[in-house]
């Protein structure tokens, strides 16, 4: 099962994934993967190769095959780290872009948390530092625009709306 939690920049994505994690470890194996992990960058953060990793995850997960990518180093601005996924009962794959149409197939359930963008801009803020402003600025109007090209509120299963 994949389960997919998009939304705008601080909406509580990741709030909620960390919940249903919580909820269900005790009853099968769970993995939460987090977008700010799959991105390579600020620039074109969800663009061809974004789609191309999902699609990967979303295949070996169905297969139940161990997928390996790198994390992104955001303060380096290069290829970091390794995240592996290993076969799990529920992947919840949380952050903005994750309910994109190249996966929509794979997945289960799409949740969508509704939520001011501006409000969503100063929480990210608050939680890395102002330092990062003009980027997300740039980001902002990247989710806008794809969210609008993917139909991504539209095509969930379940809205739900965000507290700020």
């Amino acid at each position: 099962m994949i389960v997919t939690i998009d939304g705008v920049a601080g909406a509580g994505k990741t709030v909620l994934a960390s919940a249903m994690n919580e909820q269900y470890e005790n009853h099968f194996s769970v993995q939460v993967i987090h977008m700010d992990d799959l991105y390579q960058g600020w620039d074109d953060p969800f663009g061809p190769t974004l789609s191309k990793k999902l699609t990967e995850i979303a295949q070996a997960h169905m297969t139940a095959t161990l997928y390996e990518t790198t994390i992104h180093d955001w303060l380096d601005c290069l290829p970091a780290s390794a995240l592996i996924i290993e076969p799990v009962d529920m992947l919840i794959i949380e952050g903005v872009g994750s309910g994109q149409r190249s996966i929509r197939e794979f997945v289960s359930t799409r949740i969508w948390i509704d939520f001011d963008p501006i409000v969503g801009l100063k929480r990210v803020l608050a939680r890395d530092g102002a330092s990062i402003e003009k980027e997300m600025m740039g980001f902002l109007e990247d989710q806008r625009v794809h969210f609008i090209e993917e139909g991504t509120r539209e095509a969930a299963d379940f809205l739900l709306f965000g507290k700020g």
